[in-house]
């Protein structure tokens, strides 16, 4: 797994069941061959559902007409297999009489070879046709799996044997369909799970770390101890609808090893999984796993297994004595069936070993890179543009007089943030497809209005570069450009800002930084509209008269004073937002050269969410403490 967006951005886990119940689409082409549902439950003996034909003697090139039928169904697959060998591949091909409700598959290679549903709408009858091949045998049946619930199925259910005129009359064969499966013994823990071997018998996971999963019921935990050649996982968290964990090479969604716990009434079921890419995990077997139990109490599930360090010859199962970034998820579910989590997936920062030494260990539900995009974002196009505009604006009057390295100080000051609003956003501009390894079809409106940000403030600087001489007839033109590109660049950017929050790669607080967001563009602009009628209001005095003269000094004196008031502000405002809504989502990091260590505030004072003082130290010598 490797971040939304993002990281798990990339969360990291959509959540789906992955055979014919679970897909609404029906694209079950790798359920053809057995035909099973691996939805963790028995299938039902009794079918309440048939299937007729419209003649039982065939001849190659025949079209016959198939009719499944009974009781309200959502899903199903229908297929016809050689009736003295019923486990071997498709015969012929189906044609479709109503393409809104069925679709054909390629099933064994053999295009149209079986028919599906296209939609999770009940349907009580399907109608196709069956298209006779020049190589079909002598007895062909009908075989039908049909999907009424996500728990409530029919496997292969029979339908009728149609055979060529000069055949021999068939004889039933003594096991045409193997024994349906049976789900494996499950028992129930007596006990919440403890945390008091984590670090000395106990390799743990938990998040907020060090929560204690007895008494509390929103620590989310999980462990494993090593015991001889096999490993026991723990797992346990609120009870929402589902717990689960994965194994992973990265830090992105994608070939790794799962292991879920879902919650169905009130019961749990334990189930090994893969996942491909940023989809639905794929349901595997459970011979993998022994002694499952499983508990729900008290608004908490807990369920547990073991299984062997190795597995050789079982396929996604990753070997348990290998370093591997570890997540942590929970999510919704319903009648079994689970749904994409709410909240970006826990990740460990670094890859560990759960069969080495026993550690207590933490993570983060937003990664590293995309905080600092963030936080360069918000500094690039709340803060430093939103200077430059105010200097450029109100500031050229002020400053008239003033230059530096041999130009105005106001310009000077203006170009300055401005190339500093460009630099900021280049660099943060590539950090998520660094994180990502390319476009992210996951963020929504975000990347795009991210790349109009980014393509306006490259084109500012280079067109300044041709700004016409002061007294140019096409000054005026440039000047007009030159604003409303910056204009449109600024409101773009505070909407990208607003659609960025709340993705679940930062997996900042809900309410904060909303109503930090709001209020900063807010008391910006406000401050420009103060502004902008003060300068009015001087324009309409302007006179040669003494004592208007000395009036308006003293208006330009009181109108600085505001200014460097107003800009002094957004720089307190900047800071505060800043460290809110990115700073306080830190934790316990550690990379190279450095260590974050967070220290909470022994007073709350006037800070009623108890902002974290970040102490930074270096190389073990104590650098710089922000509080």
């Amino acid at each position: 797994m490797a971040v939304s967006g993002f990281t798990l951005g990339t969360c990291i886990l959509l959540l789906h069941i992955s055979y014919v119940a679970n897909y609404p689409n029906g694209k079950v082409t790798q359920s053809c061959h057995g035909m099973i549902p691996e939805h963790g439950h028995s299938p039902q003996a009794v079918p309440v559902h048939d299937i007729s034909v419209s003649q039982m003697t065939f001849r190659p090139g025949d079209r016959i007409e198939v009719t499944l039928s009974g009781q309200p169904f959502k899903g199903f697959l229908l297929e016809a297999r050689n009736a003295e060998d019923l486990n071997g591949p498709p015969v012929g091909s189906f044609t479709l009489i109503d393409s809104e409700v069925s679709q054909l598959l390629t099933c064994e290679d053999i295009q149209g070879s079986a028919v599906s549903h296209t939609s999770k709408s009940k349907k009580t009858e399907i109608k196709v046709y069956w298209n006779a091949p020049s190589s079909a045998p002598n007895h062909t049946q009908f075989l039908a799996t049909v999907v009424a619930k996500y728990k409530i199925y029919w496997v292969k259910i029979p339908g009728p044997i149609i055979s060529q005129p000069n055949a021999f009359p068939f004889t039933t064969p003594k096991a045409t369909i193997g024994p349906l499966p049976t789900l494996d013994p499950v028992s129930h823990l007596t006990k919440p799970f403890s945390a008091s071997d984590c670090g000395n018998k106990k390799f743990c996971i938990r998040s907020p770390l060090n929560c204690d999963p007895e008494k509390e019921v929103a620590c989310v935990f999980l462990s494993f101890t090593r015991d001889d050649q096999s490993v026991m996982v723990e797992m346990s968290g609120p009870n929402k609808g589902y717990l689960s964990f994965a194994l992973s090479h990265d830090q992105w969604m994608g070939d790794d090893d799962a292991y879920l716990c879902i919650r169905e009434d009130q019961t749990v079921y334990i189930q090994p999984s893969h996942l491909t890419g940023r989809s639905h995990p794929v349901m595997d077997s459970r011979d993998s796993l022994e002694d499952m139990a499983w508990r729900l109490a008290d608004g908490v599930m807990q369920c547990s297994f073991r299984r062997n360090i190795t597995l050789p010859g079982v396929k996604n199962r990753f070997d348990l004595n290998t370093s591997y970034y570890i997540f942590l998820a929970d999510g919704a579910a319903d009648d079994g069936r689970i749904y994409k989590h709410s909240q970006q997936p826990l990740i460990t920062y670094e890859k560990y070993d759960v069969t080495d030494s026993p550690k207590n260990k933490g993570g983060s539900h937003s990664v590293l890179l995309l905080k600092v995009h963030g936080a360069l974002m918000f500094v690039a196009w709340m803060t430093t543009v939103s200077i430059g505009v105010l200097v450029a604006r109100f500031f050229k009057p002020v400053w008239s007089r003033a230059f530096f390295l041999g130009a105005a100080a106001w310009f000077q000051v203006h170009r300055m943030l401005m190339f500093t609003t460009t630099a900021l956003t280049c660099i943060a501009f590539v950090m998520p497809f660094i994180y990502r390894g390319g476009w992210s079809r996951h963020a929504g409106y975000h990347p795009y209005l991210g790349c109009i940000v980014m393509t306006l403030a490259v084109l500012q600087p280079l067109l300044a570069v041709f700004r016409p001489p002061l007294h140019d007839p096409r000054r005026q033109m440039f000047n007009w450009t030159h604003w409303s590109m910056g204009t449109a660049a600024r409101i773009i950017a505070v909407a990208a800002t607003f659609l960025g929050m709340d993705l679940p790669g930062l997996n900042l607080p809900d309410s904060q930084k909303t109503y930090a967001m709001i209020g900063f563009v807010a008391w910006h602009v406000g401050t420009e509209i103060v502004l902008e009628l003060k300068f009015w209001m001087m324009t309409e005095f302007r006179s040669f008269s003494p004592l208007l003269q000395w009036k308006r000094r003293v208006m330009l004196l009181k109108r600085q004073y505001w200014q460097f008031i107003s800009v002094g502000m957004l720089l307190f405002s900047s800071y505060f937002c800043l460290q809110s809504t990115i700073y306080k989502q830190a934790k316990t990091l550690a990379f190279a050269g450095q260590v974050i260590i967070i220290i909470k505030p022994k007073k709350l004072e006037a800070c009623t969410d108890c902002l974290e003082h970040i102490c930074e130290f270096s190389l073990g010598k104590l650098g710089s403490c922000l509080k």
